[in-house]
């Protein structure tokens, strides 16, 4: 996020070639910045020296010794070069796998600096990872702190090196301080310049902690900053809503058996008060699996509608928009709603009427896909738009159906909950509510984990269940077998359960590749009870709403992620049954996987294991690819830097609050962040995608 504002092409460098270009443009470096922000992935402390007696007691030792003999050993193609080396405290042996070039180096006789990791070997003491200089008093790689850098192949530490040393002594005076100078120092931080040239080549880990806490806030403090006045320019969108009576929602919670838990009131509450306020709206409900989340949006729609205005629900996946424009249908249409559904392969006939009727305002509510935001689809009174699991749309997904009306309300959903850092880093610029309570009678799902060879137990378990009326998932992780990985496949599980373990029972498939058409009517037949056994792969991860499906069966657990062990989990206990899910793991667990079948198997609170799988990998992997839109961050963690994070949200909050008119900064960096993320906000809130 931070700038340098030094955009020379590497080629400016010395002893950077178009060889060496190449190199460096596979890590996207190509300007003196892109060099700059190629951060360290790791360093070693080579300021003292070890006794090589220390050999074996050290993870690595940094060493001054001698060249005592040289031998060849091996024949052939593996013909190598070891050395003996020794100090006055011993002796030990540095073999050269694939560096026959230092047969002309490592003289006998001759000293040299030598870092490197010792093994006990054939009752001798050796290293074949160790780097070395020889011994003088101008050394480079001895007696400092040492950067390692990511690499490419062809590409040396000691070039990249190189390579940053003269990009610092070229730009590195001209790096002015863009955080305001009243911060700066009150946050004890060190000048910009200061800061960059002591994350590459630090004189002590403090000077290193200090200069990463000062990127790194200046990052957060940027971010913050960017969605703080995002949030100040929506309520610089007007509009007016009339006031209601509230008829449609009350005509629904009457026709509801259930009452709305508290949290689905309070969020309720939230929500009208976003609605009814004169300014847009953007909310984001985190709620559990089977929270009700869908629910609030529904009743939310219907008082928008009631105000005259038309709603557009958008929802990733056709099966899981159906699910939502049948549960409409189900729900709104005796109050008088007018709902349709919308997708890619809605017929161009079909959907020629759909247009029509839409413009015309005799559409109220608008259920699709991507679809809804096609150039040909209008919204003459579009009022709130509604995103289901917005975590698969990008920004400029959900900008592009934001342009279809005057300002409407944004209203995010998402069955995945956010840690609340994250949640504040990524979407500062929403209002946040959350439910976690359940529905009244829901029974907590049972889970159990089965090592490999018990099999046979579930698949009986679960036929006792389905002979007891009720129904099974089976999910597993690839759609067909796989020549280069030894994992269990939808397709040929779905043959050999019918044909070996469940033959008299009616089987299911159902997949990402099988036609709209296929997935629809084996969803369909499933939810009547006419397929007792679906076999399916993560395509069901969200929106299946079955009541009478009470065992969820999951293969090679290990291969999915938390989030989505949580997710396929939660298609059973949505009614009155006991349910259970039934992890079954393969023979070979990573640290990682068992971790994860760890925090699954201890709790049930999606809130927790959010918390667990962000810890597990990070906010980049957390948030997923489909993310690269919202969190852009190159130094800072929002787990690892929480406390830099809150400081920097609220200098950034304290700051915009003192100067309104930030954009007209005379600070570089400051302005042109707020002026690019200026540009985009005014596009989006006026229309323009």
């Amino acid at each position: 996020m931070f700038l340098l504002n030094c955009t020379q092409p590497v080629e400016e460098l010395k002893r950077v070639g178009p060889a060496s270009s190449r190199l460096l443009a596979r890590l996207e470096i190509h300007s003196l910045e892109d060099l700059l922000r190629h951060y360290p992935r790791d360093y070693q402390d080579r300021r003292q020296l070890d006794p090589l007696s220390a050999a074996l007691q050290k993870e690595r030792i940094n060493c001054l010794v001698r060249v005592v003999s040289r031998e060849w050993i091996g024949r052939g193609y593996r013909k190598t070069l070891r050395v003996e080396i020794a100090d006055d405290t011993g002796s030990a042996f540095l073999v050269c796998f694939g560096r026959d070039y230092l047969k002309n180096v490592l003289l006998p006789g001759r000293q040299f600096l030598v870092s490197g990791s010792f093994n006990p070997r054939f009752a001798t003491v050796q290293s074949t990872n160790f780097d070395l200089e020889p011994y003088g008093p101008k050394s480079l790689r001895f007696g400092r702190i040492l950067p390692l850098y990511p690499l490419t192949e062809g590409l040396t530490q000691e070039a990249l090196r190189r390579f940053v040393r003269q990009a610092l002594e070229q730009v590195g005076g001209r790096l002015a301080d863009e955080l305001p100078e009243g911060i700066r120092l009150e946050r004890e931080l060190l000048h910009k310049g200061e800061a960059v040239r002591a994350l590459h080549f630090p004189s002590s880990w403090e000077e290193l902690q200090k200069a990463r806490r000062t990127l790194v806030f200046e990052e957060l403090f940027y971010y913050q900053l960017v969605l703080a006045r995002t949030r100040r320019l929506r309520r610089q969108a007007r509009k007016r809503r009339k006031e209601i009576p509230f008829h449609l929602q009350s005509g629904l919670l009457e026709r509801l058996p259930f009452s709305l838990t508290p949290d689905q009131e309070r969020v309720l509450a939230e929500v009208e008060a976003d609605l009814f306020s004169p300014f847009q709206a953007a909310r984001l409900i985190q709620g559990e699996v089977g929270s009700g989340k869908t629910l609030v949006a529904f009743l939310a729609a219907l008082s928008v509608i009631e105000a005259g205005e038309q709603v557009a629900f958008l929802a990733p996946t056709e099966l899981l928009a159906r699910q939502h424009a049948g549960n409409a249908a189900r729900l709104l249409e005796p109050l008088g709603v007018r709902t349709a559904f919308l997708s890619g392969s809605t017929p161009a006939a079909q959907r020629g009427l759909l247009r029509q009727s839409l413009q015309a305002g005799e559409i109220q509510l608008l259920i699709g896909t991507h679809a809804l935001f096609s150039p040909d689809i209008r919204y003459p009174q579009l009022g709130l738009v509604i995103v289901d699991e917005q975590h698969r749309f990008g920004v400029l997904q959900r900008q592009a159906i934001l342009a279809k009306g005057d300002h409407p309300d944004l209203l995010l959903l998402t069955a995945t909950p956010i840690p609340r850092t994250l949640a504040m880093t990524v979407f500062g610029d929403l209002e946040l509510s959350e439910i976690r309570g359940l529905p009244a009678g829901r029974k907590a799902v049972i889970t159990h984990l089965t090592r490999p060879g018990g099999e046979a137990k579930v698949y009986e378990r679960v036929y006792r269940e389905i002979r007891a009326g009720r129904q099974a998932y089976f999910i597993y992780p690839l759609i067909e077998e796989s020549e280069s990985l030894q994992v269990k496949d939808a397709e040929g599980m779905a043959r050999r359960l019918k044909a070996e373990v469940f033959p008299d029972l009616r089987l299911g498939l159902i997949h990402s590749r099988l036609s709209e058409e296929e997935k629809r009517g084996t969803m369909e037949a499933f939810c009547a009870g006419e397929i007792q056994i679906l076999v399916a792969t993560s395509v069901l991860e969200v929106g299946v709403d079955v009541p009478n499906a009470s065992c969820m069966v999951i293969e090679q657990a290990e291969r999915f992620g938390l989030s989505n062990l949580h997710q396929l989990r939660g298609r059973v206990g949505r009614g009155p049954y006991q349910s259970y899910a039934f992890l079954i793991y393969g023979e070979q667990l990573s640290p990682e996987a068992i971790q994860r079948l760890r925090v699954i198997m201890a709790t049930g609170d999606g809130f927790a294991i959010a918390e667990e799988d962000l810890k597990i990998r990070g906010p980049g992997d957390f948030l997923g690819a489909r993310q690269s839109g919202y969190l852009r961050l190159g130094l800072a963690d929002p787990v690892r830097d929480r406390e830099l994070f809150l400081s920097a949200r609220q200098d950034a909050l304290a700051l915009l609050e003192e100067d309104p008119g930030l954009i007209q900064t005379q600070n570089g960096a400051c302005r042109e962040v707020l002026a690019q993320s200026a540009a985009q906000e005014s596009a989006a809130l006026a229309g323009v995608d």
